[in-house]
């Protein structure tokens, strides 16, 4: 036994002994505080003293006329590349009531941050606070140069809502460490947004029908590998978008909504189909009608939404002819209506001025044809009063394209298994109303790329599982009760790569929120007159080939903070998160662009 403990003990030290190259970063939490707690992680930081440079400062966004410009002009003395680039973003509100609000920040076009805020949930003076960073290195070549950026988050303070909102934002710069064998990898050499306006901000689609068109009329003629980076937000009536049904039900959802439970971004370029982008059910801090259940913890992204990268590289050639091109986005049937924006990243061959190239083939249809079966009861009036509605779609495509480079000829190719299927369970009595969703969205890719007797395979998996029960049901004393349990809320990543000439590697992610609340209300439904049963728990995992794991699970009842467990999946116990990350700076020398799973 002392020598498993001797053994053990050794093996601790020689982890710690490694610690100088460990930066295990997540927020700080308190047991019993109201304030936001979540446990996704922080960006990993590299060693050294950054080049911070503020985008805004202490910045109210109360009752605006418009965004809030600012202007960028890079740091003297930290010049490019640089090893990672870090957006930090803090937040807070001070009042007792407020909606959640809807923010973005951009830069030279492009959109660097989109997200939501938290409603307050403590009393004033304290104010409600939270901390937000994205690892924005790939977006590297938009800082070298003088920008105009500016910051959208309208909060409107009136009435009852007196929540005031301000913030501050800045960027961090880190050079190349000294004396380590690490290079800054591989990152696009441009960076185009889909704005044709660099002061403009997301783009509404209402159906659909609706396009996000962006036209290049000069992109580089060496174009190598091209993706988009694609938010699509649900707002307004397709806030709750995973909770509507067919039209011929009219207003039969929770929430009244229309079309389906089914959405799907499309991505075209002159006017040809190149992509699918799934949408992720995000959860607003004031989602299911009902705030209380996201304090402390928002659901998953909420604060903080994780763009769908679309590889378009098989559409690279086609690029590269010196003509004007399109790009356009759109939402499956969107129903009034989708938040959108995009950002173009482009990949060059520095050995080359002239890339020419294809698009071989192409069997992705223009829009995907969902299956709706319908099962209802009805009463003797015609009136459902319960059943079930599902909604599938399945759709397989590859998408395969040529460049010939300076090294050669490259063939790749995209082939992706999308499946979404949505399943309501209703319960329709009289004065009351209940609907139970079980939903799973996946897109399973593999993305070849074939240069000469090399040979590289990159497999891709998203899943999006929801499950999430709402009820608004009459007791026998006349007053109601409204609960919103959350089963699963739910953002899987994998992703491994395999080429001929080197081990294959991997790298999975998973961020699970579970909850429930319940809302008491008396006889003439208009008031609340309790809060009960209030529980949440979120976990988040992270691990790669190369031994780096991030663990971190938090729980909350009555609206408070109440446990935290840091690296209890990992290894002894212990977080290993690495600036240097060594799996996406071996794939992208492999594969040759970013395959990033952190934020």
């Amino acid at each position: 036994m002392r020598g498993l403990q001797s053994c053990f003990a050794l093996c601790v030290a020689a982890v710690l002994a490694c610690g100088a190259s460990l930066t295990v970063s997540a927020q700080s939490l308190t047991i019993g505080s109201r304030n936001v707690a979540v446990a996704d992680p922080l960006v990993p930081r590299p060693p050294g003293t950054p080049c911070v440079i503020p985008l805004f400062t202490n910045q109210s966004f109360d009752n605006l006329s418009g965004p809030v410009p600012f202007n960028y002009a890079p740091a003297a003395g930290c010049p490019g590349p640089w090893q990672k680039v870090v957006l930090s973003i803090d937040l807070g509100i001070v009042g007792t009531n407020q909606f959640d609000r809807t923010g973005s920040i951009w830069l030279g076009g492009a959109i660097l941050y989109f997200g939501t805020t938290q409603e307050p949930t403590i009393a004033p003076p304290n104010p409600t606070t939270w901390h937000i960073e994205r690892d924005v290195t790939d977006y590297s070549a938009l800082f070298g140069t003088n920008q105009i950026g500016h910051a959208d988050l309208t909060n409107y303070v009136e009435g009852p809502y007196d929540g005031k909102i301000t913030g501050s934002a800045a960027l961090y710069f880190y050079p190349p460490v000294d004396g380590v064998r690490q290079t800054p990898q591989p990152r696009p050499d441009v960076v185009l947004s889909m704005n044709s306006n660099p002061a403009n901000g997301t783009y509404a689609l209402n159906t659909t029908s609706s396009q996000y068109v962006a036209t290049y009329t000069s992109l580089p003629r060496n174009i190598e590998r091209a993706y988009l980076d694609v938010y699509t937000q649900s707002q307004s009536n397709d806030e709750i978008w995973y909770s509507c049904n067919p039209n011929d039900q009219g207003q039969l959802s929770f929430f009244g909504c229309n079309n389906t439970a089914f959405r799907e971004a499309e991505i075209s370029i002159d006017g040809q189909p190149a992509g699918v982008a799934p949408v992720y059910p995000w959860i607003y801090t004031g989602g299911t009608g009902n705030p209380w259940l996201w304090e402390p913890t928002p659901g998953v992204q909420t604060l903080s939404f994780v763009p769908y990268r679309v590889d378009l590289t098989p559409f690279a050639g086609a690029l590269d002819d010196g003509k004007s091109h399109t790009v356009a986005l759109s939402v499956f049937n969107a129903n009034q209506y989708f938040s959108v924006a995009g950002n173009l990243l482009l990949y060059l061959d520095h050995g080359s001025r002239q890339v020419i190239g294809a698009v071989v083939s192409n069997t992705l249809s223009a829009a995907p044809i969902p299956k709706v079966v319908e099962n209802l009861t009805y009463n003797s009036s015609n009136n459902v009063t319960g059943g079930k509605i599902t909604v599938t779609s399945n759709r397989q495509f590859a998408i395969t394209g040529t460049v010939i480079t300076s090294h050669g000829v490259v063939k790749t190719q995209v082939a992706q298994t999308v499946a979404f299927s949505n399943a309501q369970d209703y319960s329709l009595p009289a004065n009351s109303e209940g609907e139970n969703i079980v939903q799973s969205s996946t897109v399973d890719s593999t993305t070849t790329r074939t240069e000469g007797w090399k040979k590289t395979i990159v497999h891709e998996q998203h899943s999006y599982p929801l499950k999430l029960d709402l009820g608004y049901f009459q007791q026998p004393d006349g007053t109601y009760q409204q609960y919103s349990d959350v089963k699963d809320q739910e953002f899987k990543q994998s992703v491994e790569v395999l080429s001929d000439a080197s081990p294959p590697v991997a790298a999975v992610v998973d961020n699970q929120f579970v909850g429930n609340n319940t809302i008491l209300w008396d006889s003439t439904g208009q008031n609340v007159t309790g809060i009960t049963d209030t529980h949440s728990r979120q976990a988040y995992t992270y691990n790669d080939t190369f031994g780096a794991c991030y663990s971190r699970k938090i729980a909350s009842k009555n609206n408070a903070l109440t446990s935290w467990q840091d690296g209890g999946d990992c290894w002894l116990g212990l977080n290993s998160l690495s600036w240097r990350d060594r799996f996406s700076q071996y794939a992208s020398k492999v594969y040759g662009a970013t395959l990033q799973l952190l934020p």
